[in-house]
């Protein structure tokens, strides 16, 4: 499987509003969970697109698969920090739907395009 471009993929696409929703909900965190938290937040939705375009360049589908498994770790470490976070009192529920959401759609997308990669 090869793309011209990750930005082709809607799973990219969708990891990025992710990663967007996700730094506007960590400004809404506690000011001492700004080192702790919030930076693993940032940085486990910064991981999911970042590491489906970095696999999207390798030359082998086994490279890019194993990016996508990387992606899928960060994707179930934060949709279990957005959980923290609700039991923790830091957000509602209801703040985390949209985010939780793409996660969903994020986690079904990267098992189809690792399925697609190891198939193809």
């Amino acid at each position: 499987m090869k793309v011209k471009s990750f930005r082709e993929l809607l799973v990219w696409q969708k990891a990025m509003q992710c990663a967007k929703l996700t730094y506007e909900l960590v400004r809404s965190l506690p000011k001492e969970e700004q080192f702790g938290l919030s930076d693993q937040m940032r940085r486990a939705a910064v991981s999911i697109p970042s590491n489906i375009a970095e696999g999207a360049t390798r030359n082998s589908r086994k490279e890019f698969g194993r990016f996508i498994d990387i992606a899928q770790e960060s994707r179930a470490e934060l949709e279990t920090q957005l959980e923290l976070c609700v039991e923790i009192g830091y957000l509602r529920q209801e703040e985390t739907e949209e985010c939780n959401t793409l996660l969903t759609e994020i986690a079904c997308m990267l098992y189809g395009l690792k399925k697609a990669l190891v198939s193809g």
